[in-house]
């Protein structure tokens, strides 16, 4: 019996960061818009808010779904979600090309598969089938 998903989604908890880096909304903004294209994803939209005193927050909508970042220069932090839907794209790629653009010392990835389905059952026979087996 084969499981099938409509999409993973990789958690990345990046930890001893580098706070400037995660401090600057264009440096963050620019590390998600390449770790897209290096997933091979098509982006559709962009957008990124720089909180006070720091703190960044953005996601990248992509055809396949989006990638979103948060981030905690206090605390070298950064919370990335990849999400992506089929099988074309190449979110392991995007998660370290991010590991490393953060300066990342420590880090920890989780997939979990999304829209998780049991296969159908099969196709029952149909009227004409079951009388000309009868």
């Amino acid at each position: 019996m084969t499981i099938h998903a409509l999409g993973r989604h990789m958690l990345l908890e990046l930890y001893e960061c580098n706070s400037e880096v995660l401090n600057s909304l264009q440096a963050v903004k620019n590390a998600l818009v390449e770790a897209a294209q290096r997933a091979q994803a098509t982006i559709v939209d962009v957008v990124f808010h720089e909180f006070s005193p720091f703190g960044i927050s953005g996601v990248v909508v992509i055809a396949e779904s989006h990638l979103a970042v948060h981030t905690w220069p206090e605390h070298r932090y950064a919370a990335i979600d990849i999400f992506s839907c089929g099988d074309t794209l190449k979110p392991a790629d995007a998660a370290e090309f991010l590991m490393e653009q953060f300066s990342a010392e420590h880090s920890s990835v989780v997939e979990v598969q999304r829209g998780v389905f049991l296969p159908a059952p099969s196709a029952l026979p149909s009227a004409a089938e079951s009388k000309s087996h009868a």
